[in-house]
This record gives structure tokens, sequence and C-alpha cells, in this order.
């Protein structure tokens, strides 16, 4: 099993981001921590053993050195984490200096995704980022100077006023860093966030034609230097694909803690009340945080096993469709190919990978 926690935490709320996170006002306290390791305690950490551990957000990195080391090291004193493979933390510029980066490292923290989203400044205000280039260029060497040898940069493409100009200086400075691994995301109006209202008003456009130049544009100078695009959105140098997605993808079983975090164990689903207040106060009186249980059928298991593999470099086996009918249409198209008894995207196929998972399903 795979152990995610989610620290809903951030200085600046962008306005594209649909995850559950708020300003941290009186919340990232020592309470908010004792609640994540309590719900530890009632999920039967004693007896779990993760193969990969991944802090998300919000903004992890922004909690206090004091709260990091007591969250982690809480952990450490409940898992069994003598399995882990890879220890990723999310964090972002200007929220951490040399010493907290060392902390980090040295609480076993091995992996970094920095969340940059672009290099130029104009894009930067359009995302309603809360950073300049230079912090971003500046949290990176930080990384390396505390001494950690994997580091991912996230980035977006496709958003209104960024032209295949800007995106490619985007690359080109990305690129210059040297990052272990890459994730490059093509922007989509998130429910209940600023932008899809904006998108509604006109305000925000969107552009099919743009979504493909910049992805193929990505895909082209990443693989030119060195980079294997293993996953629609990610794209790593050998031996750095992230374990953690990857075991996602792959349907593995995965504990999430942390108000809004999503879990899947033994087949079934839960997501953890999205309410930090409330999240806080139920740990205390010992109060089942779970909302929104499901039972997962083998159908459901199946169909996304389908949609996610496919987004993979290996592809969706061949036995998890129901019927081989439309993969020779596909074929015909350019858009898969089958190798292996697997059925995978073409570089063509690639810009379509939702729809075609829809006529696989």
């Amino acid at each position: 099993m795979h152990l995610y926690l989610h620290i809903p935490f951030c200085h600046h709320l962008c306005p594209y981001c649909g995850f559950y996170k708020h300003t941290p006002g009186n919340l990232a306290n020592r309470a908010f921590v004792d609640a994540i390791l309590a719900e530890a305690d009632r999920r039967g950490a004693s007896s779990l053993a993760p193969e990969t551990v991944y802090l998300g957000g919000g903004t992890p990195s922004l909690l206090s050195p004091t709260l990091l080391e007591r969250l982690l090291r809480g952990l450490a004193d409940r898992f069994d984490l003598s399995q882990v493979a890879e220890y990723t933390m999310e964090a972002n510029p200007a929220t951490y200096d040399l010493e907290k980066a060392r902390l980090m490292r040295g609480l076993g923290v091995d992996r970094i995704s920095l969340g940059v989203q672009s290099f130029q400044a104009s894009v930067l205000k359009t995302l309603g980022r809360d950073h300049s280039p230079e912090d971003a260029i500046a949290a990176f060497q930080t990384l390396r100077d505390a001494g950690f040898t994997n580091l991912s940069l996230d980035l977006m493409f496709s958003i209104p006023g960024q032209d295949a100009a800007l995106w490619q200086a985007d690359l080109d400075q990305a690129i210059a860093l040297a990052p272990e691994h890459f994730s490059a995301y093509n922007l989509t109006y998130e429910e209940d966030t600023e932008f899809l209202t904006k998108h509604q008003k006109g305000e925000l456009d969107s552009d099919e034609d743009r979504d493909a130049t910049l992805f193929y544009e990505a895909i082209d100078r990443l693989e030119a230097a060195g980079y294997t695009h293993y996953e629609i959105s990610n794209y790593a140098r050998p031996g750095f694909e992230s374990r953690h997605n990857r075991a996602y993808w792959a349907g593995a079983d995965y504990l999430g803690l942390g108000p809004g975090a999503v879990s899947t164990m033994n087949g079934e689903r839960w997501k953890t009340l999205p309410d930090t207040a409330a999240y806080v106060r139920a740990t205390r009186s010992g109060i089942d945080t779970r909302v929104e249980i499901e039972l997962l059928t083998e159908e459901d298991r199946r169909l996304e096993a389908v949609a996610m593999r496919l987004r993979t470099q290996e592809g969706a086996p061949l036995d998890l469709l129901p019927s081989p009918d439309p993969v020779e249409s596909l074929i015909q198209e350019g858009w898969v190919v089958v190798e292996n008894d697997h059925v995978r995207l073409t570089r063509d196929g690639k810009a379509l990978a939702d729809p075609i998972a829809g006529m696989l399903v």
C-alpha cells in the first residue's frame, strides 16, 4: 500500500486550483498535526508498511519546521517505513530556506515536487502565483544545496495569453535546471474555482489547437533533452519515474490522511472530511472522519484500470477490454498500437487519451 497526506494550507489561493485548500489562519498548528497522527492510528498504521509516502496539498512545505518534524517523526513512530522506496513532498518557492530544506531531507524526504508552473512573469501573474521567476530558480538551487538528488518541476501550459514562444522559454529554462522529473499539465477549468467562473463569462479562453500544439512541443523538447514521456503529463530521466503516481495508475491500494484526502483500501473508497476545523474536532473526539464511502465493484476497477493505464507508456492490458472491436478502428486511425498484449497510445493518440479511453470501455 501507499500513503498520502493532504496538507491544505496555502499562503495564497491560486484561482485555477480545485483541490481543497485554504490559508493557514490559526489552523496550521500542533492540533492539526496531532489530528493526522490520530487518524493514522485509527486506520491501523501500526500494521501498515507503505511502499511510498507523498505529502501533497496545498503546500506541505508551508508547515513550520517544528510542525514538519512533529508530523514526520510521528509517522515514523506509527508506520513501518522500512519498505519506503520514495518519500515525496510538494513544495512551492518562497516557502522554505536552506535550513528547512535540510530538515526535510534529514527527516527522510528524498524527493521534492516543486510547483513552479511557469518561469514567465506574465504567465505567473495570470495564474495568480505569488512567486517570481527568480524565486523559482533560487528555490530549486536551495533544494540541490540541501542534498536533494531527485527533484520534479511542475509546469502548466495552454494558459490564456501564453503563446508558443512563452511555453518554449519555460521549457528551455526548466531543462537548463536539469531536474530528474517533470510534470507538465494542460490547464483545465475546475469546478468551484475563480478561473471557471471567468471562463464561463468569456474572460478566459480555451483552445484545443493551442492545447495540442503546446502538448507536442513539450514532448519534443523534453524527449530531445533525454526525458522519457512515461505518462501523459509526466516525464522522467530513466529510473526517476514517480513510484507513488505509478502506484495510482496501476490501481494499488493507498491510504489518504488529512482533510480532503481520498483513500482506496481493500475494495473500499472514501474521502476524509474536507473541513480542517471540523476534521480536527472529530479526530479529537474519536469520530470517524470518513465521508462519501463506497464499495468498488470489479467493473468499477476495470473501467478505472483502462482509463488510468492507457495514459502510461506501457498502455492497458488487452484482457481488461470488453471487446477487441474498438481497437481495430483505433489502430486504423493511427491512435493506438498493440504490443505485448497491451494497447498503447501512439504519439498522435496521446492528445486524445480521454476520448480514446471512453471508446475502449
